[in-house]
């Protein structure tokens, strides 16, 4: 079924019935234009930043950050634009993020800044001992990813929905356009998505991915390889006319349920009910002040809140930081110096031992003391930068920032992984920051079509596998984060948002995926940007350095010796180890933006050139 460039009467009923903010009003001018298609590098690959005026947008793929181009050029918003690239990143990236995962949105409007909760929820079946075998033990973590068991309800494409009606200005159907073209004509397979399969295990026991991504012999079609998929295609179509709905009841509904609930060795219990009832979640945006020791100034950081620990986490961080030397250390040569990194490291170990503690859902974990920001208060993160001493405390113990006894047991340490992050500025003053995802590379390994012999389909997300595996700790204690009917499970996703404090204007939009360590990769690109002085570009090129409240771990080959040597002598187990951050970001510049993204992946940034 294909759709003329103006809204038919029949679309223009189904639209207005489905409550899409789509043809009602408007005549669709939008006319996608397949750009070319180089072939990148996989590997790190220097990038300088783009220039640009009038709007920009930044996403992890050429061909999706030219998707939102076209469409911030015709006129769209920003959020018209982040719909666009998110559908073509279904197509082109489809081992971070699509229709089968779940995103948060922050938007800002030039006046106030929402954030859209379109996390994946726990089917209404599902009990504290989803991952736990018949001798009560948790499953191994990959056994728990590769099943029915991890997949959540979906969400993405319902917070895009919601997001259009409030903010779009194309038609919706307009929107789907480029991903539509580019499934039907095809597109040349990435090496990062080559590399992807060729490292991958799993993912070829599903017979739809086996037929799609792999060729006759079992291998994954090569670099450079015209991938058609003319299932997404028909699915993208009908999304069209329908929205959110299309993956709510109907075929694909019902395609999607039974590939949960029929997986061969651990099925899921995912209903169309399930389906039906997702709802999105309006939330409170977490915003906190931010003072800059070096520079005197004050920024106005705004993320999203639980169930996200991007913000809270990013914010202790922060707190800590400037109350240690760290907070006016500058770079040396170039790069953070072995004792900016201890006390770095060190203010991540405390961060993240209370985010093991404290952070779940908030319509299931009530946060310490009944706000989300006691854990942000000045006088705690006083106490807790008192902690850190010159010698590295290897594993730090939850704090008390509400003054109250917990009533949770810590979360053990366990494995995250996934993601793509989409920046987008508009002609408008629209803002937004948008982190999606599958969570684990391919997600679940679970490719939905709609049995109609087409090739390809979508990818389902193994998000539920973000709770913890074990529901108690071994005195019965609940985990603030483990399984229950219709939670959302603790995220990393860290959105952000960057104001200046006295006059309110934005300075920064910023994300990146990564698992647990996006938390690292944003708060490296706001010391980056903020206290250091570099522009978007130069502070995500720096090297990476993370704790998740264990080993101090740096990227690999980008530090000196001097530099391990030192944090050694401090106490630190060091590790070296490849950080594929994707880190995505623009600023605003006298004369207009200033975007950059991230060498060690292909992503680019794209908006008219001064």
């Amino acid at each position: 079924m294909k759709f003329p460039k103006s809204c038919s009467k029949l679309m223009l009923v189904v639209v207005l019935v489905s409550g899409l903010s789509s043809c009602a009003l408007k005549q669709n001018t939008f006319s996608y234009a397949t750009p070319d298609q180089p072939n990148d590098p996989v590997d790190y690959q220097e990038k300088s930043g783009w220039a640009t005026q009038g709007f920009a947008v930044a996403a992890a793929n050429p061909l999706a950050t030219d998707a939102g181009y076209q469409v911030l050029k015709a006129g769209g918003s920003a959020i018209d634009a982040a719909i666009a690239v998110q559908m073509v990143l279904t197509l082109v990236e489809p081992q971070s993020s699509g229709i089968g995962g779940g995103a948060f949105i922050l938007h800002h409007d030039g006046k106030k800044v929402e954030a859209y909760d379109g996390r994946e929820v726990a089917p209404s079946a599902a009990t504290d001992q989803l991952f736990l075998d018949a001798n009560g033990k948790p499953l191994s973590f990959i056994e728990g990813v590769v099943s029915g068991l991890s997949v959540g309800v979906p969400g993405t494409l319902s917070v895009l929905e919601m997001a259009h009606k409030e903010h779009g200005k194309l038609p919706w159907a307009t929107l789907m356009q480029p991903a539509i073209q580019l499934a039907e004509q095809g597109f040349k397979l990435s090496p990062r998505l080559h590399r992807a399969l060729l490292e991958e295990n799993h993912l070829i026991n599903d017979p739809v991915a086996a037929s799609y991504f792999y060729d006759a012999q079992r291998k994954p079609h090569p670099v450079g390889f015209v991938l058609k998929n003319p299932e997404l295609a028909d699915i993208l179509r009908d999304i069209a006319v329908r929205g959110s709905l299309a993956l709510k009841q109907g075929p694909v509904a019902e395609a999607l349920v039974q590939k949960v609930r029929q997986h061969p060795t651990r099925p899921g219990s995912m209903t169309l009910q399930d389906l039906t009832n997702y709802k999105v979640k309006k939330r409170e945006t977490l915003c906190f002040d931010h003072a800059i020791q070096t520079t005197g100034k004050t920024y106005q950081l705004c993320g999203f809140p639980p169930p996200s620990s991007g913000a809270l986490a990013i914010g202790q961080m922060l707190g800590i930081l400037n109350n240690t030397p760290a907070g006016k250390m500058l770079l040396e040569q170039g790069l953070p110096s072995s004792d900016w990194l201890h006390f770095y490291t060190e203010a991540a170990r405390l961060a993240f031992a209370d985010r093991g503690q404290f952070v779940g859902d908030p319509d299931f974990v009530n946060a310490p003391g009944g706000d989300w920001k006691t854990m942000l208060d000045p006088t705690y993160l006083k106490q807790r930068s008192s902690l850190i001493g010159a010698q590295s405390m290897k594993l730090a113990q939850p704090g008390n920032p509400a003054g109250t006894k917990s009533a949770y047991a810590p979360m053990p340490a366990q494995e995250e992984y996934g993601t793509s992050h989409i920046s987008v500025v508009d002609k408008y003053g629209n803002t937004v920051a948008m982190s999606t995802t599958i969570e684990a590379v391919f997600g679940s390994r679970l490719m939905v079509n709609s049995g109609q012999g087409r090739h390809g389909g979508f990818l389902l997300n193994n998000e539920l596998t973000d709770f913890s595996f074990a529901p108690t700790d071994a005195k019965g204690l609940p985990i603030a984060n483990r399984v229950e009917a219709g939670k959302r499970p603790r995220s990393s996703m860290s959105p952000t948002l960057v104001f200046e404090k006295d006059t309110g204007k934005l300075k920064m939009t910023g994300g990146s995926p990564g698992g647990a360590v996006i938390i690292h990769y944003t708060g490296k690109l706001l010391i980056g940007t903020l206290q250091w002085g570099l522009n978007t570009q130069q502070a995500i090129n720096l090297p990476n350095f993370s704790s998740l409240n264990g080993p101090t771990t740096l990227e690999q080959k980008r530090f000196p010796e001097s530099t391990l040597k030192a944090l050694q002598a401090k106490g630190h187990d060091v590790l070296e180890t490849p950080f594929p951050s994707g880190t995505q970001a623009i600023e605003v510049t006298p004369t207009g933006f200033f975007g950059g993204a991230d060498p060690r992946r292909e992503g680019v940034v794209m908006g008219p050139r001064p």
